[in-house]
């Protein structure tokens, strides 16, 4: 009877310890340790948040821009000065965006791939946009290059205009973009490090074939969403390019300088028309954004799934 008993109280406590391991287990897998009631009403807040400060006002400008009827939408986005803004900032898009392309990849791989003097100056001058403020950066270009600026009389006697004209545009708008491209590439790059890249010169590469054939491949999904959130950030700006654009209707407008003409004016449904517009580009970039990152995970599960290269059985050479 004591040995029976002394069996029950084994099996008894090793069970206890089963279901105890078992919940630490789901515990760690869940990845807290919270009640189940707290992870609800975190989850709950946060829906509530992004629903009422992001959901609400994107559906908002697509029902007050149809309020009239898709005729009075259509008519919005036709008028000549609509047609203006959106020429003028696909024209600030396809001039910045390249720029801040080629500089984003050639400070991004100075920061990751060398070392020198000077290095720290650069990472935070590629931040400086980021800490001041757009409004500011476009007073920066007027102080430069306005008709009291420094360059001001030079440009005039040359009969050049930078400021109140498309070139001053494409300024503050690259100078408030330029960091998401270095921004997105420089941590990737410090992550792969450059292994590969002294491999390919060892191997007989030129610096040129090693950047197309081995860095090129290893950034391509970090640089397509920089340029992606570089885009809609230059079509978007409104601070920076309010202040060197003069607000000339017609002619130094963008798309959200023309919103906010159409607004002060008392024509909602036109101006809604034309935020839709910058609506949609937000939609479409996430959308592009999440088959970018299922697109990389996709990549990233496939490489770690295969098998590893056998070495080659050395020969010997009498």
């Amino acid at each position: 009877m004591p040995c029976k008993a002394g069996n029950a109280a084994a099996r008894a406590e090793s069970s206890h310890m089963s279901n105890t391991s078992s919940r630490n287990v789901s515990r760690a897998r869940a990845g807290t340790t919270e009640a189940p009631w707290v992870r609800y009403t975190l989850i709950t807040v946060a829906l509530l948040f992004v629903g009422l400060f992001l959901v609400m006002p994107l559906a908002a400008v697509f029902t007050e821009a149809l309020r009239k009827g898709f005729g009075a939408y259509v008519d919005g986005l036709r008028e000549p000065d609509a047609w203006s803004a959106i020429r003028l900032t696909l024209i600030v898009a396809v001039i910045a965006v390249p720029l801040n392309l080629v500089f984003g990849v050639a400070a991004a791989w100075a920061v990751a791939k060398f070392e020198f003097p000077g290095k720290t100056i650069l990472t935070t001058l590629i931040d400086l946009p980021f800490s001041v403020s757009p409004v500011v950066a476009g007073l920066m270009y007027v102080l430069v290059f306005g008709a009291q600026g420094w360059f001001g009389p030079w440009l005039i006697a040359n009969d050049i205009k930078i400021i109140f004209a498309v070139p001053g545009i494409v300024l503050a708008t690259m100078f408030v973009t330029f960091p998401f491209i270095a921004r997105e590439l420089i941590p990737l790059m410090q992550a792969q490090g450059n292994d590969e890249e002294q491999a390919a010169i060892v191997l007989g590469a030129t610096g040129w074939q090693t950047f197309w054939h081995v860095t090129l491949p290893n950034i391509k999904w970090g640089l397509i969403y920089g340029v992606i959130l570089c885009n809609a950030r230059a079509m978007g700006e409104f601070g920076a390019v309010s202040v060197v654009s003069g607000h000339i209707r017609g002619q130094t407008n963008t798309i959200p300088l023309h919103v906010e003409i159409l607004y002060n004016e008392y024509q909602s449904v036109a101006a809604f028309a034309a935020a839709s517009l910058l609506a949609i580009l937000a939609l479409v970039t996430l959308l592009i954004k999440t088959v970018i990152e299922w697109q990389h995970e996709r990549e990233m599960k496939a490489t770690e799934g295969l098998p590893m290269e056998a070495p080659q059985a050395a020969t010997s050479t009498a």
